[in-house]
């Protein structure tokens, strides 16, 4: 199998092709996947100023014309916000940089800690806000509130990219941004799941589908109030604090996967019961593990995962 990594989104990017060679370098299938990123960047990314959604963000207020996959992340970002009950809300931006998460988290990691007042969010996060004009391709959300499709656009490229790989070199592929994970083609591919990049964990089989791990372990700074995470809940607008710490799902696609696992730190004590349906595995806060009955049976005996 041809495998290609690099580190990019502050994660590490695995593409991986199922094309009964050993290579370390595909030119062409790289490009692929970096321009995909590239111009997913160029629409959400927050730390971007002349991105899209920093455009609409500085803009709140107003309606603003943007880049048509800017609307499709957005509305995707809605709908997601939709199916988990606001759990994933796109509208947590100011609540992000509330929190101190106001740069890149590999910046963020090494600069001084800030001793400054932090922010304060006077409104609320809410989804059901943001306005979409799909004529005028303009997109806007209330004064007060910000933007972030972290909990979507990620998996949306895991998934984007794979299909786009497949179908440019008819085989089968991997794409793993971080723990953001989709397979194409029908292939069983070992994946390990793990809290942390290449931490220990379980192997588990993914097969024409999304694997996605969210987790307050991960992306974590130190602040003048100490540690502090990614992952914030909308009810509360600051970084949850529930019983679960790490939460895995395989669905369908990434952007599903990403969606339940992701809303998984925010439902806390409810999120066993809510993903009783779904292939699930939680972590708690004391690293106890327990899992859905229809997620797959521990395959470490198996070796490293492909």
């Amino acid at each position: 199998m041809t495998t290609l990594q690099w580190r990019d989104w502050s994660c590490s990017v695995r593409v991986v092709l199922a094309d009964g060679r050993s290579r370390a370098s595909a030119p062409d299938e790289e490009r692929l996947v970096r321009g995909l990123m590239n111009d997913v960047a160029r629409s959400v990314d927050r730390f971007t100023p002349t991105s899209d959604l920093s455009r609409v963000n500085a803009a709140a207020g107003r309606l603003i014309p943007v880049r048509p996959l800017t609307l499709e992340l957005v509305e995707l970002a809605l709908a997601t916000a939709r199916d988990t009950g606001g759990a994933c809300d796109p509208t947590v931006g100011r609540h992000l940089l509330a929190a101190g998460y106001d740069a890149d988290i590999d910046v963020l990691r090494t600069r001084p800690i800030s001793h400054r007042t932090p922010a304060t969010v006077s409104r609320r996060a809410d989804w059901r806000t943001v306005r979409v004009d799909r004529s005028l391709r303009r997109l806007g959300l209330p004064a007060g509130l910000a933007l972030d499709l972290g909990a979507t656009a990620k998996a949306w490229t895991a998934d984007e990219a794979a299909a786009r790989l497949q179908h440019a070199t008819g085989m089968a592929a991997l794409v793993a941004l971080g723990g953001d994970i989709a397979a194409r083609g029908q292939v069983d591919w070992r994946v390990l799941v793990s809290e942390d990049d290449g931490g220990p964990g379980q192997i588990v089989i993914v097969r024409e589908g999304g694997l996605a791990t969210s987790s307050t372990q991960a992306r974590r700074w130190r602040g003048p109030y100490g540690e502090r995470h990614h992952v914030i809940d909308p009810g509360t607008g600051a970084p949850t604090t529930g019983q679960v710490r790490t939460a895995s799902v395989l669905a369908p696609s990434c952007v599903a996967a990403n969606a339940l696992s992701t809303a998984a730190l925010v439902w806390g004590a409810t999120a066993p019961d809510r993903l009783r349906a779904h292939a699930a595995r939680l972590v708690d806060a004391h690293g106890s593990v327990t899992t859905t009955a229809t997620w797959p049976v521990d395959r470490s005996d198996e070796g490293t995962a492909a």
